[in-house]
């Protein structure tokens, strides 16, 4: 009689800290920047992972973008004697903004293509092993004063984003991890806010039944700039 696959989770507490700024230069064009620091073991332990993002954005209009860019992660080897893997990851988006009173809705479709060198019996190699993700990211901004999300206004802040696996080299985690927000945020100015609160992240790893499942504080700031000529 054949048995059920054993189903191995991993329980792990983290704090993400993370700085996103979306800067528009002309009616078409602008740049797009991020930078995350992750820390993992009973939530600040250790240094899970760092990730510098840079992009070009294009502007169909005001609520619909494109963006292409490169990132650069590292994650840290956490076990003494594991190497730190870097990864290169090219990708492409578009992004829908959609503002209503009592409610923003903000979505994102990303491509990735991820360059991630190989780890051989405890050591860095020069191979690189490469999949694809996309990402489906959908958020909502809820003002709590008032019906817009203007300056000096607190709000609730949802978010879930899907991440999906495909490509030669995935075999067994198409599904790669979902992560849930919910917490609280202050738009500071009208380009300046800050969101705090619980991230659950569920994630399938490359190993047959093997899981994690995180419970994360998460401090995300956002900061959008327009240099556009004021008339």
């Amino acid at each position: 009689m054949a048995h059920a696959q054993e189903k191995n989770v991993e329980h792990l507490q983290q704090t993400w800290f993370a700085y996103f700024n979306q800067t528009r230069l002309t009616d078409k064009s602008g740049l797009w920047v991020d930078i995350h620091v992750r820390f993992t073991g009973n939530f600040m332990d250790d240094l899970g992972q760092t990730i510098g993002r840079l992009g070009y954005t294009y502007y169909l209009n005001d609520q619909t973008r494109f963006t292409v860019g490169y990132a650069y992660a590292t994650q840290y080897g956490l076990t003494e004697g594991a190497p730190d893997v870097p990864e290169h990851r090219p990708w492409q988006q578009v992004q829908w903004i959609e503002k209503k009173n009592w409610l923003v809705i903000s979505q994102y479709l990303r491509l990735e293509e991820r360059f991630r060198r190989e780890v051989s019996a405890g050591e860095l190699t020069s191979d690189y092993n490469f999949n694809y993700r996309v990402r489906y990211n959908m958020a909502f901004s809820i003002p709590l004063k008032g019906k817009q999300m203007v300056a000096k206004t607190p709000f609730l802040f949802i978010n879930d984003e899907l991440h999906i696996n495909f490509g030669k080299e995935i075999t067994n985690n198409y599904f790669d991890q979902n992560r849930l927000f919910i917490g609280l945020g202050y738009q500071f100015t009208s380009e300046l806010n800050a969101q705090l609160g619980y991230l659950k992240v569920f994630q399938q790893m490359p190993q047959p039944g093997t899981f994690r499942d995180v419970d994360a504080i998460r401090l995300f700031v956002f900061h959008n700039l327009d240099f556009r000529s004021k008339e």
